[in-house]
């Protein structure tokens, strides 16, 4: 397969539709900013998990919840989480389905992508996640795959239209790869994909899938579940031949801390909950 390298395009990819960073803000720019997030309301007591997870547990589960969001193209993608301290990542094997991943099929690799720990091999592709780990020191955990509604917009070369209050979340923070390169096979490649997202924490590839970034699975596993409800909200606005009413950014800036501070460690909580319900074996 020809290796290309991907770039981004300035702005935003070209299209009727297509937006860029203010554009993605849509706002009214005489609007006081509003605050969010735990800064302005804390919860006093929260319901937890009722179990406690190992690391390999937690990453399964979140493999799961994923899977049930649409988020899995059958054998496609992976998810790596760099714990805080290490640079060795957990990551999914080649070979199993998300939907039928447990605890003791995850696997370790070291910062070159190494298989240090774990029954199976890995993808080559998983140099995606090590080379945005390594230039991105936020990027603890780093998911790929080609969910629908995501991988229909890049085909039609569009990003999201914030239209909704939860894609607040995306608010400054996407970006859109360009060319599409194939497979991300080697460090070189992925490197430079690497420096074409730079610091977005979603990344949307041409006619290929996205790329989400978190500071924690919790974080990253809710910005995943997040965009592609976002991009079949577009796409249905899109077919809808109407004019979606614009959102302001004033308001944005506040429901995106609250989003990220409030909502994802409790979306993440649910959804695991839900997980073990239906199949207690994902912790074996």
């Amino acid at each position: 397969m020809t290796e290309q390298t991907s770039h981004a395009v300035a702005g935003a990819p070209t299209s009727d539709h297509a937006v860029d960073g203010a554009r993605l803000a849509a706002s009214d720019s005489t609007g006081e900013v509003r605050r969010g997030g735990l800064s302005v309301w804390s919860p006093s007591v929260m319901p937890d998990l009722g179990v406690e997870l190992s690391d390999e547990q937690a990453m399964a589960a979140t493999f799961r919840v994923l899977d049930g969001e649409g988020f899995a193209e059958n054998m496609a993608g992976h998810i790596t989480w760099q714990r805080p301290g290490q640079t060795n990542m957990l990551v999914n094997p080649w070979g199993l389905w998300w939907a039928e991943l447990s605890a003791s099929d995850i696997c370790e690799v070291d910062e070159d992508a190494r298989v240090v720990n774990g029954r199976w091999d890995v993808t080559p592709a998983v140099h995606i996640h090590t080379e945005l780990h390594r230039v991105r020191p936020d990027a603890r955990v780093v998911i790929h795959n080609h969910p629908y509604h995501v991988s229909l917009l890049a085909a039609l070369g569009q990003l999201p239209d914030l239209v909704h209050q939860t894609g607040s979340l995306f608010l400054d923070d996407i970006c859109w790869v360009e060319e599409y390169a194939g497979e991300i096979d080697s460090p070189r490649l992925a490197a430079d994909l690497a420096a074409t997202i730079g610091d977005a924490s979603v990344a949307i590839l041409r006619n290929h899938g996205v790329i989400v970034t978190g500071e924690n699975l919790a974080q990253a596993t809710y910005r995943a579940a997040s965009i592609d409800r976002v991009c079949r909200m577009t796409y249905d606005v899109l077919v809808s031949g109407r004019e979606p009413l614009q959102m302001n950014t004033a308001a944005m800036v506040g429901m995106k801390e609250s989003l990220l501070e409030r909502a994802a460690d409790v979306y993440w909580a649910g959804a695991v909950r839900s997980v073990l319900r239906a199949d207690p074996t994902v912790l074996s």
